[in-house]
């Protein structure tokens, strides 16, 4: 789709043409270079437009393009972006000239139900998709070829508002399809790609987008058509919207969908990496091709076996899509084709019973169709074993054929651009090509300690500021109450100790266990000389009503007199406030119930920033804690007397509060510096931007996973 596909308000100068490769190509929103570009070009503007260069073409005057264009500076920042971009595509990343051979010259395509790329393309509803999304980056930035497949949701996942009594509120808002980095992608004869479903009776039609991502192409289903029903319309309108018949259908368009819309792209793939069970019925569309070509059924389950890697995400039985076998069955209806009389054999490997009779699972089925199964953390991939047991009754504990491949972040995403500028003085400008060597950031030792504590101050108030500006605007713009003001922040102190919670909210990752004790937490949070002040942010799914009462309950509490003002809610969760809070909190909270906590992908990219963790030791945190990057909230009760745990988590958390984590942040030398807190900073980023990072766990995934794949083993 060409530059005029998107309107722009005036035609780009000749000189600077290439904005509109920039604008819509997602690799601008992790490279410096690339961001500075549009930040120079008008930084009101960048900042109206919430960060969306495509949005700020559009809107941007002729005579600030053209001053642009006679700019010296704005001209060598431009230059080197263009050279950057180019340079991204043509050479080769020297890891993978040496290890890209595990491909066998094939390539991967990788299903999932959401990506986060960026709030300017808000299909994502948490860590799930941004995970997707990290996991896609680090392929462009290493040079894996990849094919991301997913949906463009029209009117993605709610926004968030909160009401004045503190209920949350669920928002739809169409995307601005002229104002996304979106274009149609076209088949190998230049016609806008359109693959047709059968789901249930009928056949559906969905429209395929392409969304650059630097080396990598994501390609996304939409089935809002002309020709579809209305009914068909409405399955890709919403993420996770709906109910279960709703659910099932759009994972048959993204499973079978997913692989008719890459073959008629012209793309077939080596390796098949399915992001959670959403996309399983891609076995069910692979088998029947190979069918249709004379196999026979086991040896295309063997062959699609071989070629797939699945990864599970979620600890917590309930997170697993299993549907009523009536219902897989009137919904596939009109796919079996070939598979038809291998149906009973096809629907059996989804059966399983999780404690409420055989359903047919989506897990089960992707892990009876995968050779090559992960779990996402060390302690996950134990949980995730003794789950699923039942599927392999007859195989050794130590053999089942899961294994574990711990989650990271994209770190120049997540990483604040001061702290990147500070490691490029001290670690020299290639850091980010060895960023996985830990012996590199051993060298962080060479920061002054004073310089390091400047860093982030800086980050802390760069946070509150952007709060203060949201409560303006929501004041003069929304009218809301005092109440959803004071709720929202406007009594908290940029130089105060700075705890985040951001979640989502759901029961088992405990967002009320700091208030278990009030009094105690009231006189934590209200010490005339060493104040603490707590800051949450987090959705509850829609259809969750336990999790909004959790969330009613702490908007609450920010306006208790008890607390001081020393508590804040900060409302529409995404990815852009996540930027601000992980860069800007001084400590981040996770007390998920053990060992429900799979991953948890924020403390990493917290850490990388010098924002230590406090959590329990689940997920991510039970490989990571050393004693000196963070601590730990431990307790010694029996896991399955809630209340008792909660009472020792509790106790456990404040304790580390009154005695290590306030005294540290408050005690000051003489030149003020807090260098004990400092150390701390310093050995969270140390530990975790080598060993959690996208870096690390895109090339355990090339050579444990997807280089087996594709030689069939």
């Amino acid at each position: 789709m060409s530059e005029e596909r998107f309107a722009y308000a005036a035609v780009l100068p000749d000189r600077i043409h290439r904005l509109h490769e920039l604008a819509v190509d997602l690799w601008w929103s992790w490279d410096v270079r690339a961001r500075d570009v549009f930040r120079q070009l008008d930084y009101a503007l960048w900042r109206r437009s919430a960060h969306n260069p495509v949005k700020m073409l559009q809107q941007i005057s002729v005579e600030r393009l053209r001053a642009a264009a006679a700019d010296p500076a704005f001209l060598q920042a431009y230059d080197e972006a263009i050279t950057g971009r180019d340079e991204e595509r043509r050479l080769v990343h020297p890891w993978w000239a040496e290890h890209g051979g595990a491909l066998a010259g094939g390539s991967v395509a990788y299903f999932s139900a959401e990506f986060a790329l960026h709030q300017s393309l808000p299909i994502y509803a948490g860590g799930l998709g941004v995970l997707a999304g990290d996991h896609c980056k680090e392929a462009s930035d290493l040079g894996v070829p990849l094919v991301g497949v997913g949906f463009m949701y029209p009117q993605g996942y709610f926004h968030q508002r909160m009401s004045n009594e503190g209920w949350q509120e669920e928002h739809y808002e169409r995307l601005s399809w002229m104002a996304a980095p979106i274009e149609a992608a076209l088949t190998p004869d230049g016609r806008p790609c359109v693959t047709s479903v059968p789901l249930g009776d009928r056949t559906v039609l969905a429209a395929v987008w392409r969304v650059r991502l630097g080396r990598v192409r994501l390609y996304l289903l939409d089935t809002d058509l002309e020709e579809n029903a209305p009914w068909d319309r409405e399955l890709s309108a919403r993420l996770y919207g709906g109910d279960r018949e709703t659910r099932i259908q759009q994972e048959v368009v993204l499973g079978i969908g997913g692989v008719r819309a890459l073959r008629a792209l012209g793309i077939s793939p080596t390796v098949w990496h399915l992001n959670e069970g959403h996309a399983a019925f891609v076995a069910l569309q692979r088998i029947r091709e190979q069918l249709e070509h004379g196999t026979s059924f086991d040896d295309a389950l063997e062959t699609v076996r071989k070629s797939t890697v699945f990864t599970t995400h979620t600890p917590v039985p309930a997170g697993h899509d299993a549907f009523p076998f009536h219902l897989v069955e009137k919904h596939l209806a009109g796919t079996w084709g070939e598979i038809g009389q291998h149906r009973e054999r096809f629907l059996a490997l989804g059966q399983y019973d999780s404690g409420h009779g055989p359903q047919f699972n989506m897990t089960a089925l992707a892990m009876r169709t995968a050779a090559n199964i992960n779990a996402v953390s060390a302690l996950h991939g134990e949980v995730t074993r003794s789950m699923w047991r039942p599927m392999w009754p007859d195989t050794p504990a130590d053999q089942l054929p899961v294994r574990f491949i711990t989650n990271g972040v994209h770190a120049p995403t997540w990483l604040a651009s001061s702290l990147m500028a500070l490691f490029n003085r001290y670690l020299g400008a290639g850091w980010l090509d060895r960023m996985d060597d830990e012996a590199l950031w051993e060298q962080l030792q060479e920061i002054p300690d004073a310089e390091l504590w400047q860093h982030r101050q800086e980050l802390r108030h760069d946070l509150f500021d952007y709060i203060r500006e949201r409560l303006r605007s929501r004041w003069i713009d929304e009218r809301v109450t005092p109440n959803r003001i004071v709720a929202a922040g406007a009594m908290l102190d940029p130089t105060v100790l700075t705890i985040g919670y951001a979640r989502r909210f759901t029961a088992y990752k405990r967002p009320e266990l700091i208030f278990h004790d009030v009094e105690r937490l009231a006189r934590i949070l209200t010490n005339a000389d060493r104040p603490v002040q707590l800051v949450f942010a987090g959705k509850a799914h829609p259809a969750d009503e336990p999790a909004k009462h959790h969330l009613q309950r702490v908007f609450r509490r920010c306006l208790d007199p008890t607390f001081g003002g020393r508590i804040a809610f900060i409302d529409d969760y995404d990815m852009h406030v996540a930027h601000y809070l992980v860069h800007g909190c001084d400590v981040w909270l996770n007390n998920p119930r053990k060992p429900l906590e799979a991953s948890g992908t924020s403390g990493m990219k917290a850490a990388m920033n010098g924002v230590p963790h406090l959590s329990v030791g689940d997920g991510w945190w039970a490989e990571g804690y050393n004693g000196r990057n963070g601590w730990l909230i431990e307790s010694s009760t029996n896991p399955d007397d809630q209340a008792a745990t909660d009472n020792a988590d509790a106790e456990a958390l404040y304790k580390i509060l009154e005695e290590e984590v306030v005294p540290r942040f408050y005690e000051r030398t003489p030149a003020g510096l807090p260098t004990r807190w400092v150390a701390v900073v310093r050995e969270a980023m140390r530990s975790s931007i080598p060993r959690f990072s996208t870096r690390r766990m895109v090339k355990q995934y090339v050579t444990e996973m997807y280089g087996p794949a594709s030689n069939g083993k």
